[in-house]
């Protein structure tokens, strides 16, 4: 067992020694001994087998201590002796019977040694690869690799599969430990990380915590002579931020020292609840008895015995004062202290009520003011409109204005004159009605003429624009054709051409390179336009006057707009022309305008939700408005984009509301409504807004009210209609919605909502009707059921056959 024959001797007997070679020779003829049937043997044999692990355990000590190996090192061989020591003698058992106490002892200690290196930890530096990250930390010796692994998989999110440990250049398995490596206690050891599948889970940086590892360094620390020790110390990373706590700068460099600060993490200051609770006011009483810790006496003066009274203070007794006495003055001083804190809490409520009220008397005086604003632009705006008038709104307007007008005056013509008086005022007021439509009309033309050219003018930036991309990261590029570099050039040219005010030498210049420009081309629309330049530069040698070559001029500019936007000189133009260059597409979308009697495009039709033929173009309904009713739309339309706004606000798939048509809401307000709120009768459109009756359903004919704006959103607040109105009231709206809903109906895809609902409606009463038969069924079953239990007698087997 051992190398250099060491003696296994009994502490207690020092002339029964015994080397472990003469036990080991002995063996065989003790074994023929006991076949002899010698009993002493056994017994000699027990003895020398308890004291030897004393005795090897006591020689092991002194040579470990001669030779200064470190513990855990002296463990390792000792356990390989043991472990030896195991195996001779399970060879030698048929030779010798040893006890099983001793091999027990054996493996005990084996055991003990085992997880005692197996608890211990080294140090684990893990490089991700090819990040060239280092992580280190601390991991104990006996665990399996596979729980770093999965630690790494859910920190990386890489599949644990894909994930694998390389030491030393070759593979590490996940069955595997740091013991299975080779790796002492205390020790380091430097694992490489690597994907299996870098294309598909490619390795990144870490920057997660590892829940339970700590960064970890070692310091060396002297704790004798000649003598040190290795401790490991692990780092917390905290994740607040410094605080700044002083420091100084050097006066010559300048340079800036900040006092350190410690990793403790600072203590959270506890945030105070409610302090002026009931709590804070009531006393809890508890009775204790105190005895006194030391005792004590006192000296008096007596015979003998002098005791100095310079220092003695005269104590009178007070008022004596009985339990209720005091219990009652202790209440007063609560009452007083209540009275302060009611009154200073009554002074806070106030005070609190007070700024409400401020807040309140300044927000209605802002809101007051928001509405005067929002008047006076209001105002301000439709005189604009009145006096430029620019879009076909304004017109409205402005015809709208000039029948209320001649309504007024034909009023007071037949309230103050009669016979040829009055012949003479209607011939009066039909001229000025003439001239206020002349002026109109010259109003018109001058806006259609603002409307022309800025429509040019966007038309040719539209073709000239270069092509844009908007990228991931919203970054746009621009990228210029060989079209949209021609249609830039041609439009420079244009706005040369149209030019004012211009000398003769700059005037002749442009003309020059519209020529060459033109010249490219041989057709008949390019043989105009050089005709006309060539009789333009023939005037202006003459000597004619600008303002007599105006209208020579403008055909130039109108023959080369027509130029520009031919597909065959400007390719781009194709993409922004109305009309389609294949005829086949123009016929699909081409109607005959029984006003006018020219064939038009689908969108100049304005169909309405009750027609079934296409009759009259949007332009001759706006000339018969014109010259017949003259009514103005304008506040129609306000009122139904304000409707479908609020319809997309509410996001529930709401369908009616947006087959709504402009004739359509104003039957509905005229004639269901009356064009004035259903609660404060205020009639100015302009203020009245359509909302949801039942906030609850979808916006319908049958299921709205016409509010002011201010009443619209109390209205939208409420949780339920019976807890803002009466039930007269309510009565009343329902009333206005079934005369809607009867008008409505007759509209075909109006009609199909209200079935639809009707079906629903029906078959909730259905299932209410179902649930209550239910309900009154199913007592009768029980009381049925009881009734059967109890009749019938209970059946009994016949155990007869």
């Amino acid at each position: 067992m051992t190398d250099q024959g060491e003696e296994i001797t009994d502490t207690g007997k020092a002339d029964t020694t015994e080397t472990v070679e003469d036990v080991e020779t002995g063996r065989k003829p003790r074994e023929e001994e006991a076949q002899e049937g010698s009993s002493g043997t056994h017994r000699r044999s027990k003895v020398r087998k308890e004291p030897r692990k004393k005795t090897f355990e006591r020689s092991h000590s002194k040579q470990r201590s001669k030779r200064g190996e470190s513990p855990l090192k002296e463990d390792t061989q000792l356990k390989r002796r043991v472990s030896s020591e195991e195996e001779k003698s399970d060879e030698g058992q048929s030779s010798v019977d040893f006890p099983a106490s001793y091999l027990t002892q054996i493996k005990a200690i084996k055991e003990a040694l085992k997880t005692t290196v197996a608890d211990n930890t080294a140090i684990v530096k893990v490089m991700l690869v090819p990040v060239e990250q280092t992580i280190t930390f601390t991991y104990k010796l006996g665990v399996l690799l596979r729980q770093l692994k999965e630690q790494f998989s859910t920190l990386l999110n890489i599949p644990i599969k894909h994930l694998q440990f390389i030491h030393e250049g070759k593979p590490v398995k996940a069955s595997e430990t740091l013991m299975h490596l080779g790796v002492q206690p205390n020790e380091s050891v430097k694992l490489e990380l690597v994907s299996l599948n870098p294309n598909r889970y490619p390795m990144k940086p870490l920057y997660r915590k590892i829940q339970g590892v700590h960064d970890v360094i070692t310091v060396r620390v002297q704790s004798g002579t000649q003598l040190y020790q290795d401790i490991t110390v692990e780092i917390e990373r905290l994740d607040f931020k410094k605080p700044f706590l002083g420091g100084f700068r050097h006066k010559l460099t300048g340079t800036e020292y900040h006092n350190a600060g410690t990793q403790t993490v600072p203590k959270k200051v506890p945030e105070k609840l409610n302090i002026f609770s009931r709590e804070t006011q009531t006393i809890s009483e508890r009775k204790k008895l105190v005895a006194t810790t030391s005792r004590t006496s006192t000296q008096m003066t007596k015979i003998g015995v002098y005791v100095s009274n310079m220092t003695d203070k005269l104590l009178t007794p007070g008022e004596y004062f009985t339990a209720a006495q005091y219990h009652a003055r202790r209440l007063a001083a609560v009452i007083v202290l209540q009275k302060y804190y009611r009154r200073w809490h009554a002074i806070n409520v106030v005070n609190e009520l007070k700024e409400q009220k401020r807040l309140r008397l300044e927000w209605e005086e802002q809101e007051k003011l928001r509405k005067e604003r929002l008047k006076q632009e209001w105002l301000q705006k439709d005189y604009e409109r009145r006096i430029n008038p620019y879009s076909i709104d304004d017109f409205e307007l402005l015809f709208h204005s000039l029948e209320l007008w001649r309504q007024e005056q034909l009023n007071i013509i037949d309230q103050n004159y009669t016979g040829a008086k009055r012949k003479a005022a209607l011939c009066e007021l039909l001229e000025k009605e003439t001239e206020i439509i002349a002026s109109i009309g010259r109003q018109r033309k001058h806006a259609n003429d603002k409307k022309y050219e800025k429509s040019v003018v966007t038309f040719l930036q539209k073709c000239s624009a270069p092509k844009k991309w908007v990228s991931f990261d919203k970054n746009e590029t621009y990228m210029d054709t060989q079209y949209t570099i021609r249609a830039r050039e041609l439009q420079d040219i244009y706005n040369c051409i149209i030019i004012k005010n211009i000398c003769e030498d700059e005037r002749l210049d442009v003309l020059l390179t519209l020529k060459h420009t033109v010249k490219e081309h041989e057709c008949k629309l390019t043989q105009d336009i050089l005709e006309l330049i060539d009789r333009e530069v023939d005037l202006m040698m003459r000597g004619v006057k600008s303002c007599n070559l105006e209208g020579l001029r403008k055909r130039i500019a109108t023959l080369f707009l027509q130029y520009i936007k031919t597909p065959l000189f400007n390719p781009e133009v194709a993409r922004y022309l109305k009309v389609p260059q294949d005829p086949s597409k123009f016929y699909k979308s081409i109607y005959f305008c029984r006003g006018c009697e020219m064939y038009l495009p689908s969108t100049e039709f304005a169909i309405s939700s009750t027609s079934y033929h296409v009759s009259r173009c949007r332009q001759c309904c706006r000339l018969d408005n014109e010259a017949r009713q003259r009514e103005a739309f304008l506040k129609y339309k306000l009122l139904l984009k304000q409707l479908y706004q609020a319809e997309a606000d509410y996001e529930d798939d709401s369908k009616i509301a947006y087959l709504m048509q402009l004739q359509d809401l104003q039957y509905l307000i005229e004639n269901i409504w009356a064009s004035q709120s259903a609660l404060s009768a205020w009639d100015d459109l302009y203020d009245l807004v359509t909302v949801r009756w039942d906030k609850g359903k979808e916006w319908a004919p049958w299921n709205c009210i016409l509010l002011t704006k201010d009443e619209a959103s109390a209205h939208l607040k409420m949780r339920t209609i019976e807890e803002g109105y009466e039930p007269v009231f309510i009565h009343r709206i329902k009333h206005k919605h079934i005369l809607a809903r009867n008008y409505f109906s007759e509209i075909p895809m109006m009609a199909a909502f209200l079935h639809q609902e009707h079906r629903i409606k029906k078959e909730q009463v259905v299932e209410e009707e179902d649930d209550e038969y239910e309900d009154e069924l199913h007592p009768k079953e029980i009381q049925y059921e009881t009734q059967m239990s109890v009749m019938l007698p209970p059946i009994v087997p016949n155990t007869n056959m």
